[in-house]
């Protein structure tokens, strides 16, 4: 399965009673795919605000993405927990929907062993006949999946990809172990260009809801050996890759995302609780950043 090297976390558009907004949903997915020339689309995930969705509204989205994109795209659905077994259930429903692959993010909270997450993955892998991402994320999942553990879990048939925000060191040694076809993305927009440098195929992004177009030409200007361009078009981006998760101090995705999305003429609405909206200086301070 090729997930291409343009890879956008979409947000989940919400109305004004904080309900799932579907006519924005299809507007962002038709956005995303054409405007901003996203090659796949993961739905549910972090930027999705998956933890306060439930099943039910991710099952739903995961049907109504992959009927909206209708071939255009792939859609890769965010299924991963800090629950084995709900993990399964969920991917096994989400393949029953139509997607094309998963998402499995570290199990975050309980902390388990390297073995543990070894044995995690694994099993959701072994219920499903889909492409595998694995997504490392240690600031928000409390443990690393390690170089080790990530190369091991790459020798399983289905497991395809690992999306990891570690460290650049980190993704050498995974790059340079992986068996081949094994791709690896950059988890951070900041992090894309010296990922490409390295090896890595492209980029889970979220700032490509505001800048797609320019990443997308900017991983072909590397790939094509235009290093230069490339340099170029990273350093125009990086406000944006910078902006929206530190404006001026942090904020959580997808807090200034959808900021910026609004201001761009898009309806996808605020945050759920526990988030809460931009305050009046991030908001000026997102402003200029579109």
């Amino acid at each position: 399965m090729e997930f291409g090297r343009l890879i956008t976390a979409m947000v989940t558009p919400f109305d004004g009673d904080g309900q799932i907004n579907w006519t924005a949903a299809g507007e962002m997915i038709d956005y995303l795919i054409g405007e901003q020339q996203s090659d796949s689309l993961v739905v549910c995930g972090t930027t999705g605000e998956s933890p306060t969705l439930s099943d039910d509204e991710k099952l739903a989205l995961f049907r109504y993405a992959v009927e909206r994109a209708a071939g255009r795209c792939r859609i890769i659905a965010g299924t991963g927990s800090n629950n084995t077994a709900h993990s399964i259930h969920l991917t096994q429903l989400a393949e029953e929907a139509g997607v094309d692959g998963i998402l499995l993010v570290a199990p975050y909270y309980n902390k388990p062993s390297q073995e543990g997450l070894y044995q995690h993955f694994a099993a959701i892998a072994a219920a499903t006949s889909l492409p595998v991402m694995l997504y490392n994320v240690q600031g928000r999942t409390g443990v690393n999946l390690s170089v080790e553990t990530t190369l091991r879990l790459a020798e399983l048939p289905n497991v395809a990809a690992t999306k990891d925000c570690a460290s650049l060191e980190q993704l050498t040694q995974i790059i340079t172990g992986a068996p081949a076809g094994f791709r690896v993305y950059s988890g951070d927009d900041s992090s894309a260009l010296p990922a490409l440098s390295v090896g890595a195929y492209g980029v889970v992004s979220v700032a490509s809801h505001i800048v797609g177009t320019k990443m997308k030409r900017m991983i072909e200007a590397y790939v094509g050996g235009q290093v230069a361009e490339a340099a170029e078009l990273h350093r125009e981006c990086y406000p944006v890759f910078s902006g929206l998760f530190n404006c001026p101090h942090p904020v959580p995705n997808p807090v200034a995302v959808k900021y910026a999305l609004t201001l761009k003429g898009m309806s996808v609405g605020g945050v759920r609780l526990p988030l809460v909206e931009a305050t009046e200086s991030e908001k000026t301070f997102i402003s200029k950043l579109v």
